[in-house]
């Protein structure tokens, strides 16, 4: 396994072949901006997915908050990623928070976000981009933007109409409205919503599951579901046809196989 990144706001634990990135900025919410928790995030991800050790990363936050996104005073201020001229800003914008937009969607381990509390603004989109959502009764969702004069600007609007269609979407986004556990669980924003005290848990719990399937065919999987969203049927079925000969010479194919046949729990190596 390849050595751990280091990080400032965060801290990452691994465990088999999971591992759990925590948010370690209460004092301001867990911000995203005027932290360093876009490169935290960033360079695990880009460590997660060189490192074939690892199947699933599981993202929380420590305190009351999952996170409230961008820094609101340092808006006001006009300082940080939000100062300079319109094309400075622009740049900071590409060069700072949409790395994240980015890192997630490329991703090639399991992402499970465990909403410990408030997710707005890029917050909540952070959470669309996860593959895997669980709250508890203390987890709020807000797509707030359009409360501040400004749009989702990390590519936010992208993300959730994906998740549950234009008209939910449109309405999240132009009411900029927060929306309770409840809610988001009807909506199909989270997976589960569970006691927060038993949340990591049951975050933990999804998170070996995955982790116990053979790591080749599982990063596989999770790159056809995502190729799916944006290619034709026809040259989508010739990737799988690709991608699924190579499954069937892996080692961990013909484990699988034996164990199954043997009625035995099945043992994976990643090769």
């Amino acid at each position: 396994m390849s050595s751990q990144p280091i990080l400032c706001d965060a801290t990452l634990t691994v465990t088999n072949r999971y591992a759990t990135l925590c948010f370690e900025r209460d004092d301001v919410r867990n911000a995203l901006t005027g932290t360093s928790l876009i490169d935290d995030l960033c360079s695990t991800l880009e460590w997660a997915n060189r490192n074939k050790d690892i199947s699933c990363l599981i993202i929380t936050g420590a305190g009351s908050a999952f996170s409230s996104g961008g820094n609101i005073k340092e808006m006001r201020d006009k300082v940080g990623m939000f100062g300079g001229s319109p094309s400075e800003i622009s740049d900071s914008y590409k060069n700072g928070i949409q790395r994240i937009s980015r890192a997630m969607h490329s991703a090639e381990i399991v992402t499970i976000a465990a909403v410990n509390g408030a997710a707005v603004g890029a917050g909540f989109d952070l959470c669309c981009m996860a593959d895997i959502r669980i709250g508890c009764e203390k987890t709020r969702f807000g797509e707030t933007f359009i409360n501040l004069g400004i749009i989702p600007g990390d590519g936010g609007a992208w993300f959730l109409q994906r998740l549950i269609g234009y008209q939910r979407a449109a309405e999240l986004t132009f009411s900029g409205r927060i929306i309770e556990s409840a809610e988001a669980l009807s909506l199909g924003l989270l997976l589960e919503c569970v006691p927060k005290e038993t949340l990591l848990a049951v975050a933990e719990r999804y998170a070996k599951e995955y982790a116990s399937k053979p790591p080749q065919a599982l990063r596989a999987t999770k790159r056809l579901l995502k190729l799916a969203q944006r290619q034709e049927l026809g040259d989508f079925l010739e990737v799988c046809a690709d991608v699924q000969s190579q499954c069937h010479q892996t080692e961990d194919h013909q484990r699988a196989l034996k164990a199954f046949l043997d009625k035995t729990p099945a043992q994976f190596e990643g090769n």
